[in-house]
């Protein structure tokens, strides 16, 4: 073909989703997508149905509504927010502001798959760096820093690990970075960890950071694509300069909006993850499959090798459940397990539990 596509785009792998079906499986438990096990507010479901009277009606460009909602609950300048089509968006709008081809993007090891593809998007070049014990290294992170650096890009909560930089870290982070260094914050988990900010404490002291936030987990509006980002109002000005005025519909915007506002209902899903998570870990944690602490809404069950984390993915296929496999994030002994109800815990616990005995009975 002699139309040539930008740099960069031909070195993107293709992300790939969860799995949502399961041959034999009329209805498996989907437990690989991160997704809320209570489905999302009625007040959410609600404000999208009376969309539905509106549709012939252009959204509004400013997203004005929802910007306010968001500062409301979050105490945060609603002329400082910016909302995309999930936070993806908003990453997407950060890498094509301030990165292009011969800059360079750091992610690290273990860090979210989408990440090098936004910077092979705009033609720049992903540096990944090194984890310990599957925790981002400020460290490691800070040292990969060159003059060509643009944007470090970290997840916390991470995904899929589930572990999380304490507050002392991330504040050292932000103050080693280059001034003309943007940290993008992705707190896609920010609500399923108690007492944390998501990262409203470092947009306020650092003019180069961005906090990005979704409505995809806690709030349970996956299927609406939908997130939001936090910062300095020198940035979101640029960012809002090429962002498409109707990236968001009338329906999004008004479920969006609701499910925000719906704060008893976030309260009540982050107490149900709470509890199943701690469940999740310590059961398996007994059945001697290892567990790190989560701060998210799964858990990552670490087995022996490679070759057993895929036996014990094909006995939970096999029971109807379907998790996520993590090899292509440096995880190939590690099975990512989406916190579920108490039922959905319990199918997992007694799948995991059968595996392993059995694999404890084939060694003897």
């Amino acid at each position: 073909m002699s139309i040539t596509p930008q740099p960069g785009i031909m070195d993107i792998a293709l992300y790939v989703s969860g799995e949502s079906t399961l041959t034999g499986h009329a209805a498996p438990l989907k437990l690989s997508s991160n997704e809320n096990p209570l489905g999302c507010s009625p007040a959410a479901q609600a404000a999208f149905a009376a969309a539905a009277r509106d549709l012939n009606r252009y959204p509004s460009t400013d997203h004005a509504g929802l910007r306010g909602a968001i500062g409301q609950v979050n105490g945060l300048d609603p002329d400082r927010i910016i909302c995309g089509a999930g936070s993806d968006e908003v990453l997407q709008f950060v890498v094509h502001a301030f990165a292009g081809p011969g800059d360079e993007i750091i992610t690290t090891e273990h860090g979210f798959s989408m990440y090098p593809i936004l910077a092979r998007m705009v033609g720049a070049t992903p540096v990944t760096v090194r984890e310990v014990a599957r925790r981002i290294d400020v460290d490691a992170i800070l040292a990969a820093v060159t003059d060509r650096t643009r944007i470090v890009f970290i997840a916390n909560p991470a995904n899929p690990t589930g572990t999380m930089l304490a507050e002392s870290e991330l504040l050292r982070l932000a103050r080693g970075l280059p001034p003309d260094v943007i940290l993008v914050h992705d707190g896609a988990y920010t609500e399923f960890a108690e007492g944390f900010d998501g990262g409203v404490s470092l947009v306020e002291q650092f003019p180069n950071v961005v906090m990005t936030r979704t409505f995809s987990k806690i709030h349970g509006l996956g299927g609406l694509r939908i997130g939001w980002g936090y910062a300095a109002r020198e940035i979101i000005e640029v960012l809002n300069r090429i962002r498409q005025p109707f990236n968001l519909s009338s329906a999004q915007l008004a479920a969006a909006e609701a499910a925000m506002r719906d704060t008893a209902f976030v309260a009540d899903c982050a107490a149900a993850n709470a509890a199943m998570r701690q469940r999740l870990r310590a059961s398996l944690i007994q059945l001697g499959i290892g567990c790190d602490e989560s701060h998210a809404n799964f858990v990552l069950a670490r087995f022996g090798s490679a070759e057993q984390a895929d036996a014990a993915d094909a006995a939970l296929r096999d029971a109807g459940i379907l998790v996520r496999k993590v090899g292509g994030y440096g995880l190939p002994d590690a099975l990512r397990i989406t916190v579920g109800d108490a039922a959905g815990v319990t199918r997992v616990l007694e799948t995991l539990g059968a595996f392993m005995a059995d694999r404890e009975e084939a060694g003897r």
